[in-house]
């Protein structure tokens, strides 16, 4: 199946992107991190649609603050999907972290502090397998900058990038992700209750229309979720651009 669903590039597409490199870095598999939400799958389904479940490996990596439901979801998924799924728990490692000297702990260091933790875990396996890292982010919350630098926002692939949170429901529907995933609350899972929605004060559907209006606009916000929407697109910019560098001023 090879439909669009007016959402500007083709579900094919994708997997041509993703094939594309996987071919061109000369790897032997994709590894992608599933929390049990909407995006993770969606990215893991394409990559099975792209080079063949067998060559997947999805890795859920929980808490303690974690839902066992996700877990649930996230296995249950693997299974319809016929790809290899391995959890590993990153709590040993947190309490590592937890001896260095000065470390404190509040909501926001501890979600970043799990979001990087989680990278490296999904990097060691595919440096250790000769993989590549499958991103899961998609438009609005890279926009909005709601990702961790070098965290979730780390990848070698990202198949959703281009596609608003709103639009991968209608790509799911597509793909036949398993209804709890699609029923589910947006949730980052960092910490025990969280939406993604109360964080960021919007819900998705205001936020995709905010930023498709302000496109149309030239950025020029007219309503007060707009004006919100694009305070929060300006103070993330760094999350989007490479580090400021004199290369192209010093080469030598």
């Amino acid at each position: 199946m090879d439909v669009d669903n007016g959402l500007g590039c083709s579900m094919g597409r994708v997997e041509q992107m993703i094939r594309y490199a996987y071919w061109n870095t000369g790897c032997k598999g994709i590894v992608v991190g599933l929390s049990g939400g909407i995006d993770s799958a969606v990215a893991a389904a394409f990559c099975c649609r792209a080079v063949g479940p067998a060559n997947v490996l999805g890795i859920s990596l929980p808490t303690s603050v974690s839902n066992p439901d996700d877990l649930r979801d996230a296995k249950e998924l693997c299974d319809q999907l016929k790809m290899p799924h391995q959890v590993i728990s990153i709590d040993p490692m947190l309490e590592a972290y937890r001896s260095l000297p000065g470390f404190v702990e509040t909501p926001y260091l501890l979600g970043n502090l799990m979001a990087r933790i989680r990278m490296v875990t999904l990097y060691y396996h595919a440096n250790r397998d000769n993989r590549i890292v499958c991103g899961t982010s998609n438009r609005s919350e890279y926009m909005l900058g709601y990702c961790t630098k070098h965290g979730d926002n780390a990848a070698d692939i990202q198949p959703l990038l281009h596609l608003y949170k709103t639009d991968v429901y209608v790509v799911a529907r597509e793909l036949g992700i398993p209804e709890p995933i699609m029923q589910k609350v947006p949730s980052a899972g960092l910490w025990e209750g969280q939406s993604d929605e109360k964080e960021i004060g919007l819900t998705y559907a205001e936020i995709d229309a905010s930023l498709k209006a302000l496109l149309r606009q030239q950025w020029q916000a007219r309503t007060p979720a707009e004006e919100r929407v694009l305070a929060l697109v300006k103070k993330s910019e760094h999350k989007r651009i490479a580090a400021p560098n004199l290369l192209a001023v010093c080469p030598e």
